[in-house]
């Protein structure tokens, strides 16, 4: 019996190593996306015809060797596959890591956990929810709240964010993105065994503060530029 045991707790132990790795390399994923969609945004800076110049580039970039939106769409795709990966390890690691809890052996929690590490569960669904409707507002469904055209990029950005709730739910969510990647690059370079000495460790928990304050401040930039009326048709 107690050889089945150290079995399944390597089964166990093993799989649940593969689960942190397949977070932290989809983490990574994001993290290079949400870089390159957040330069891309602040060129509403440089106004209506240079943004729309750079939302129609991202169209044709590929062609003719792909068709139209076709790297538009390999991008979706990976950032799909990327998603289910990154919430199926998530839960499931959270289901182990209840279950662990629940049981006689319980495990001290651990009092040196930054804040951002406890809202990583909470900021993850608030993030998934907030994709949801950003798709729906800029891509899918392209929903103007203001109630104008949908079919300029520039202007559907302008009225949406001079919405003052709809700015509002896109800072709360810009800060959620915040602390899911201060906590998340150091737990991904943790993961992948790059952290084993002490200038690595505070190397990346470095790199997690810039790489957090850098993409929220700059995707925030945008929406409360536009409702300070700095971005405006």
């Amino acid at each position: 019996m107690a050889t089945t045991t150290l079995v399944k707790n390597s089964r166990s132990t093993r799989s649940t190593i593969a689960l942190k790795i397949l977070m932290a390399v989809t983490g990574l994923v994001f993290i290079a996306y949400v870089l390159l969609h957040m330069y891309g945004n602040l060129k509403a800076f440089a106004g209506h015809d240079s943004f729309n110049a750079y939302a129609e580039h991202l169209r044709v970039i590929g062609e003719p060797i792909l068709p139209r939106e076709g790297l538009l769409w390999i991008v979706r795709v990976v950032l799909l596959l990327s998603l289910v990966g990154h919430v199926y390890a998530a839960v499931t690691l959270w289901r182990r890591a209840s279950t662990a809890r629940g049981s006689k052996y319980v495990v001290k929690k651990n009092k040196h956990s930054s804040f951002s590490s406890h809202l990583m569960r909470w900021g993850g669904l608030t993030l998934l929810l907030f994709i949801v409707w950003h798709l729906l507002n800029f891509t899918v469904g392209k929903v103007n709240v203001s109630g104008g055209a949908t079919n300029d990029p520039y202007n559907l950005l302008v009225d949406s964010f001079s919405v003052w709730w709809l700015t509002l739910i896109y800072l709360v969510a810009m800060f959620m993105l915040a602390t899911h990647l201060h906590h998340g690059v150091w737990s991904a370079g943790q993961t992948l065994g790059l952290t084993n000495t002490a200038s690595s460790r505070a190397a990346w928990k470095r790199a997690g503060l810039v790489v957090a304050v850098v993409v929220a401040g700059g995707f925030a930039a945008v929406p409360v530029s536009v409702l300070l009326g700095v971005i405006d048709k």
